[in-house]
């Protein structure tokens, strides 16, 4: 499961969310030849996934790869609405192409949001995204990874939408303790990730609901094809417990759609 890639400090598996993301359709042969490329992070990433047709097709497809993409995203905006002030400081954890950031800068007039992801393509992106919005101004970009969050207690909100499924074991832990570390007391973190199937007919139901949403045959059974090598599953309480050893109080699922849970904890 830990095909394991350097993420600064810690290791990320290869994102197959954002390889299937191109609309190739690879088989296992094709996919081990493809060359990783080292950016000046140290962060290794699918040679394709550096492209820029990747970055350029990103939305369209985790629309259909991703269960209740759309949905999840309502259900994390009403949270924030709910618990954050409209000057909050919000960090967004692997901010891709800046979905996250231009719902979230909309919704806080006054926040002051850091958008934090190691491709520098998908930052590019997320700016380009930006660039007509009049407030702008308080986005900040940062090509990182986690261990560059060095200023403890800032942030009333972090993010981590589709990413943790990616870090190896046991780095999840060093994964969240940097983003604890970075949260003020009492502020929240809001996470949505894939979780370890108990049996075939789950990555089965997982592998019909992407079809039925758009993607095609090939790409679903790729999908299948790579799940237990390219993503670093565990089981939701493992997910759990893993928040409440780095400090996380309240930790609770408030969302769930097939395989892919959605968590919410307090510091």
């Amino acid at each position: 499961l830990t095909d394991g890639r350097p993420y600064g400090g810690i290791h990320v598996c290869i994102d197959l969310t954002k390889a299937l993301c191109t609309g190739l359709t690879l088989d296992f042969c094709t996919w081990g030849r493809v060359l990783s490329t080292q950016n000046r992070l140290g962060v290794s990433m699918v040679k394709d996934f550096q492209q820029q047709r990747v970055v350029d097709h990103y939305d369209d497809h985790i629309q259909k790869l991703i269960p209740g993409y759309g949905l999840i995203h309502r259900q994390i905006h009403a949270l924030l609405q709910a618990q954050l002030a409209d000057d909050a400081k919000i960090l967004i954890v692997g901010c891709g192409t800046g979905y996250e950031v231009s719902y979230v800068l909309e919704q806080f007039p006054s926040a002051q949001i850091t958008a934090l992801d190691p491709s520098l393509n998908m930052i590019h992106k997320a700016k380009e995204r930006l660039a007509e919005h009049p407030e702008r101004h308080r986005v900040h970009f940062m090509h990182a990874d986690t261990s560059a969050l060095i200023d403890m207690h800032r942030y009333d909100a972090a993010l981590v939408i589709l990413v943790a499924h990616f870090i190896a074991m046991p780095q999840k832990h060093n994964f969240f303790r940097d983003i604890y570390r970075s949260l003020k007391v009492g502020g929240c973190l809001l996470s949505y990730d894939l979780m370890q199937f108990k049996c075939v007919k789950q990555v089965h139901a997982l592998q019909y609901f992407c079809q039925n949403n758009g993607l095609s045959l090939q790409q679903s059974q790729n999908m299948v094809d790579r799940i237990q090598q390219d993503f670093a599953l565990i089981f939701p309480q493992q997910y759990e417990n893993i928040l409440h050893d780095v400090g996380f109080s309240h930790v609770e699922c408030y969302s769930k759609i097939m395989n892919y849970y959605a968590f919410q904890a307090t510091k």
